[in-house]
């Protein structure tokens, strides 16, 4: 039996309750996102929000700096020009909506939450701004901590594990650890998510197994579990197709994580994402 974790996300005095999975809608205000669908055309976003929302988005993460392995290199200013204006127009539109910035700089993700973010989203967990965990714990929103070595530019390179599991469990503890410190009580007064970071610093093997051995992280850990596969190289070179072909294997692999523990599903495509908590809930209800 899976470990029962955190339940809810205090998201600025909102409440959001984790025992049913979330889906979190990917809004890419880049040029260069690999999957070409997520790319964000001037003046749509609104729109595709709208969209995710309808379709049942529990949460819109705003990034404007890809992280594709070998990912150009994007400065701080460019990426906060991207990401708040979208911030901005789509909260005009939908106040209530719960937004998160996918960023991995603190002074980003500060500007975001002042402009109506409430959570961040850093890839780097830490590892990649000094600052990040001082500002999150300054903050006091909800912060996603990601598993990855290096940069998105070096990350492939250090994808060598002897048990990669066990080496994500062991470096997610020590970024937490260095997390707490923040707060002299040891806790923070924030809500921590955890993603052990498909496809950054992991080869297709790692991550089918690190998927496989979810749970392990959620007997580990008190925090939800993240999980992101939407249209990865793990799911469309394993069936010799393209990102744009690869929906019906993210659904797979969707549905495998929210089986295996998974809390909140990142993903290009709502509708499917959600179709898929709605039939694996009604399986573990029958079945309980």
């Amino acid at each position: 039996m899976l470990k029962i974790t955190q339940k809810t996300l205090n998201c600025r005095g909102r409440l959001v309750d984790l025992t049913v999975p979330k889906v979190m809608g990917i809004l890419n205000v880049t040029p260069d996102s690999f999957y070409a669908g997520s790319r964000l055309d001037v003046g749509r976003e609104v729109a595709v929000a709208a969209q995710m929302l309808n379709e049942g988005a529990t949460f819109l993460d705003v990034g404007g700096y890809s992280t594709r392995p070998g990912a150009a290199e994007v400065s701080a200013l460019e990426e906060a020009d991207r990401v708040l204006p979208v911030i901005e127009g789509i909260l005009d539109s939908f106040p209530d909506a719960l937004i998160s910035v996918d960023t991995f700089r603190a002074d980003v993700a500060r500007l975001a939450v002042e402009q109506g973010a409430v959570l961040i989203n850093d890839v780097g967990g830490g590892t990649l701004d000094p600052a990040m965990f001082a500002t999150v714990a300054a903050l006091s929103v909800p912060y996603i901590l990601m598993h990855m070595r290096g940069t998105p530019q070096t990350m492939q390179a250090m994808a060598t594990y002897q048990t990669v599991t066990l080496e994500v469990i062991d470096e997610l503890a020590g970024q937490l650890a260095q997390l707490r410190t923040h707060d002299a009580s040891g806790t923070l007064p924030v809500d921590v998510i955890l993603d052990p970071g498909f496809g950054f610093a992991k080869t297709i093997d790692h991550n089918f197994q690190l998927l496989n051995e979810l749970p392990a992280l959620a007997c580990v850990f008190d925090e939800p579990l993240l999980v992101g596969v939407s249209r990865k190289t793990t799911i469309w070179k394993t069936l010799n197709v393209t990102a744009n072909e690869a929906l019906n294997g993210t659904t797979v692999l969707n549905t495998a994580a929210l089986l295996k523990g998974a809390s909140i599903l990142r993903v290009h495509d709502v509708r499917e994402a959600v179709e898929a908590v709605l039939l694996t809930e009604r399986l573990k209800k029958v079945y309980c």
